[in-house]
C-alpha cells in the first residue's frame, strides 16, 4: 500500500521524477524571481496580520480603499472573466470550436476568484468575521453583501466547471461524467451571478458622486463595469493563450497553428464589438451629463488617454487584424486591452477618486502594498503552472478525447 501511494505521488505530483530530481529541476531563474516576490509578499501578509492596516498601508479616512481593493479586487475580478466569456460561448452557445480555450479560461477564473478573496482578507479590518457572510448576520440591503455572496457562489461554479479536468487526472470516471453534465447548468447560473457582481462592483461607486471625477462617474457605472469585463475576459483569453502556448509548448503535441490563429482572430472580432459598444456608450454618457468642458483639463487629458488609447485604438486594431487575418496583431491588441482595463479600474478606485484634493493629500501605495499584491499574483501564476503541468488543461486527455 505504501509503495502504491509513493508511486502515485511520484507520478501525479512529482511528474515522474524522484524527490531529489524534482527539487533540483526547480532551481532556475523564473523560480528564483518568484521566490523573491513570494518572500516579500508573505512577509507583508504576516506583518499586516500582526500589526494591522495602519502601519502596512497608506490608507486614510479620505482613501479607505487603496491598491488592495483597486488592483486585487476591481482589476483581479475583471481579468478573471475568461470563464464567463468562454464558458458561455462553449457550454451555452455551442461554439465547440473554442473548446481548446475553455479549460484554461475556466482555470484562470477559478484561481482569480479564489486568490482575490484571499487577498481581500488582508484589506478587511475584521477579516475573521468573513464567515458571518455565509451563516451569520445577513445584510440584504448592502451591495457588499450582494458582491460577497456572488463571489462565494461563483467560486463554487468555477470549481464545478473545472472539476472534470481534476477527475480525469484522478481517473474517477463517474465523477467526471457527473460534473461534465453539471457544467452546462453551472454555466447558466454563472452568467447570472458573474454578470451581477461585475456590474455591482461598479455600483459601489454610485454612492460617491462628489468624490469620483465627473468624467468617470456615471449612473451607467454598473453597465460600464459589466461590459468592460466582457472584453477584459476575451482579451485575457488571448493573453493567456499567447503565453501558455509558448511556456507549455511541449504539451501541445497535436497543436494546429493555423486553426489556433483562426480561433484567435474570432476572439478579436468579439472583443472589437464589445469595445465599440463601450466606446459609443462612453461618448453618449459625456453628452448626457454635458461634461465636454472637463476634457480640456488635466484630468480630461488623462481620460482621453484611457478612452482613446485603450478603448478606441484597440477596437480599431482588432478590426484591422480581423480584416487582414492577422493573428499576431490580435495578440498584441489583447495585451493592450487588458492593460486598458487595469488602467480604468485604478482610475475609478484611486486616480480619479478625490480628484479635487491637493497632491499632498493624495493616496500613494506603500511598498508593502505593492509587495503583497505582487505576492498574490505570484501565487496565482505558481498554482496555474502546477495545475497545467499535471492536468489536461491545454490538451485533451487521451483516455477521454471521445467525450469532449
Amino acid at each position: 500500500m505504501a509503495k502504491s501511494t509513493n508511486t502515485w505521488f511520484r507520478e501525479k505530483i512529482l511528474l515522474g521524477m524522484t524527490p531529489r530530481d524534482y527539487i533540483i529541476s526547480n532551481f532556475n531563474v523564473p523560480n528564483l524571481i518568484a521566490a523573491i516576490f513570494l518572500s516579500a509578499g508573505v512577509g507583508v501578509m504576516i506583518y499586516r496580520l500582526l500589526f494591522g492596516l495602519g502601519p502596512t498601508t497608506n490608507l486614510s479616512d479620505n482613501y479607505p480603499w487603496g491598491l488592495w481593493i483597486g488592483f486585487d479586487i476591481l482589476v483581479g475580478i475583471a481579468l478573471a472573466a475568461p470563464g464567463l466569456t468562454l464558458g458561455t460561448a462553449v457550454h451555452l452557445f455551442g461554439m465547440k470550436e473554442y473548446h481548446h480555450f475553455a479549460r484554461p479560461a475556466i482555470l484562470s477564473s477559478l484561481l482569480g476568484y479564489v486568490f482575490a478573496i484571499y487577498a481581500l482578507m488582508f484589506d478587511l479590518g475584521r477579516y475573521y468575521r468573513v464567515p458571518y457572510l455565509i451563516g451569520g448576520s445577513w445584510g440584504f440591503t448592502s451591495i457588499l453583501f450582494l458582491i460577497g455572496w456572488h463571489f462565494f457562489l461563483y467560486t463554487i461554479i468555477c470549481l464545478i466547471e473545472w472539476s472534470p479536468a481534476l477527475f480525469e487526472w484522478l481517473n474517477l470516471r463517474k465523477l467526471r461524467e457527473f460534473f461534465t453534465k453539471m457544467a452546462v447548468w453551472a454555466t447558466i447560473f454563472g452568467v447570472i451571478i458573474a454578470g451581477g457582481h461585475q456590474s455591482a462592483l461598479g455600483g459601489l461607486y454610485l454612492v460617491a458622486p462628489a468624490k469620483l471625477h465627473p468624467l468617470w462617474y456615471s449612473t451607467l457605472l454598473p453597465v460600464f463595469f459589466l461590459l468592460s469585463a466582457v472584453f477584459a475576459g476575451i482579451s485575457m483569453v488571448i493573453v493567456e493563450g499567447t503565453i501558455t502556448h509558448r511556456v507549455f509548448r511541449r504539451q501541445l503535441k497535436h497543436f494546429d497553428p493555423a486553426e489556433y490563429d483562426s480561433r484567435t482572430i474570432g476572439l478579436g472580432m468579439a472583443a472589437a464589438s464589445a469595445l465599440f459598444i463601450y466606446f459609443i456608450l462612453k461618448i453618449f454618457d459625456i453628452a448626457h451629463y454635458n461634461n465636454w468642458a472637463y476634457l480640456n483639463t488635466p484630468y480630461g487629458y488623462w481620460y482621453l488617454v484611457e478612452i482613446l488609447g485603450f478603448v478606441l485604438l484597440p477596437a480599431l486594431l482588432f478590426t484591422s487584424a480581423v480584416r487582414n487575418r492577422n493573428a499576431k496583431l490580435v495578440r498584441f491588441t489583447g495585451f493592450l486591452t487588458a492593460f486598458g482595463v487595469i488602467l480604468n479600474r485604478l482610475n475609478v478606485c484611486i486616480i480619479a477618486y478625490n480628484w479635487y484634493l491637493p497632491t499632498s493629500q493624495k493616496y500613494y501605495p506603500l511598498w508593502s502594498e505593492v509587495a503583497l499584491s505582487l505576492g498574490v499574483v505570484t501565487i496565482i501564476v505558481l498554482f496555474y503552472r502546477f495545475i497545467v503541468n499535471r492536468m489536461a488543461i491545454l490538451y485533451e486527455h487521451p483516455e477521454y478525447e471521445s467525450a469532449h
